[in-house]
């Protein structure tokens, strides 16, 4: 067992900044550390915004995004394409499409994947939402844009089976080749996807 070196506020504090991802027992020491060296610039800030943060953010019933309003500002931002989502499997990868800033489309955050081993069904997911939101009409495309795993891609043929029934196009991201990419460096599978994915020139 190891000796505490803190009073048991400060080890709270560096429990509670291990559990964020990608910070293990020792980097949310340092984390810690820092803060409460800069209590005054950093730490009374950052507390008040998680304060504010657990009052205000909220889940938007429409998409699933997190934001302070419901609908988000996404749902309600008349430059997007109202006939057009990308489905994703959580609201990280929904941040990181618009970021990219390639498309102008709605979201759909399925809340994770398909998983029988983890007892993840259709159920534990939004697809229901989601095949509601096509019923009503109004959608042409829908961009099936989750993780090239085993579990995405039969939680893409899933929603596809879905979707069957509907006069809306169903089409996924392209796989292969990254830009920068050296072919030398690339597995097998990667190398397939590309190939059979290849376009004209």
């Amino acid at each position: 067992m190891s000796k505490r070196i803190a009073g048991p506020e400060i080890e709270r504090l560096i429990q509670l900044l291990a559990k964020v991802p990608g910070l293990g027992p020792r980097s949310a020491r340092r984390a810690a550390l820092h803060l409460i060296k800069k209590k005054e610039q950093l730490l009374a800030p950052l507390a008040d915004a998680m304060g504010e943060a657990v009052e205000k953010v909220r889940v938007c019933t429409t998409c699933g995004n997190v934001d302070t309003a419901d609908p988000c500002m996404i749902c309600t931002d008349p430059r997007r394409d109202p006939a057009t989502i990308i489905v994703v499997e959580d609201v990280a990868d929904l941040w990181a499409l618009e970021r990219a800033g390639a498309m102008n489309a709605l979201y759909h955050v399925l809340g994770g994947t398909l998983s029988p081993l983890d007892g993840i069904g259709p159920d534990q997911l939004t697809i229901k939402q989601l095949v509601s939101r096509i019923a009503q009409g109004a959608i042409r495309e829908v961009i099936i844009a989750v993780n090239a795993t085993v579990e995405g891609q039969t939680t893409a043929h899933y929603l596809t089976d879905q979707l069957a029934g509907f006069e809306v196009k169903v089409t996924r991201l392209a796989h292969g080749v990254p830009v920068g990419g050296e072919l030398d460096y690339l597995d097998e599978g990667t190398l397939a996807a590309a190939l059979k994915s290849r376009t004209a020139f």
